[in-house]
């Protein structure tokens, strides 16, 4: 093959379905397919991190006193919590539309 030959489109859309398989074997082999209720279950768990979240954050401002450093650290896991579980929502929603998780009901 010449460098004339070479067709940098037919190297992305290769590199892309490269991506696509190995995502579609990866996750589909830890994940199996992804129903109504895995992904609900998910979003309550959001919510509820959410919730615990927020609660602990107006508990401390209703104190209105400063926060000490353990009511923060507290604050602070709560909130870390919440965020890697809309990080993994977020994530799996991804994976569903590009296609690398099969749905069902």
């Amino acid at each position: 093959m010449t460098d004339s030959d070479f067709r940098p489109q037919q190297f992305v859309m290769a590199f892309e379905q490269a991506i696509r398989e190995a995502n579609r074997e990866i996750l589909g082999s830890l994940l199996g397919t992804i129903t109504t209720d895995n992904f609900v279950t998910l979003m309550v768990a959001v919510a509820k991190a959410r919730g615990a979240y927020l609660y602990e954050a107006s508990t401390i401002a209703g104190k209105g006193d400063v926060p000490d450093t353990e009511a923060v650290e507290r604050l602070k896991e709560l909130r870390t919590t919440y965020e890697e579980l809309v990080t993994a929502a977020q994530g799996l929603e991804h994976a569903i539309e590009r296609g690398y998780l099969d749905v069902g009901p």
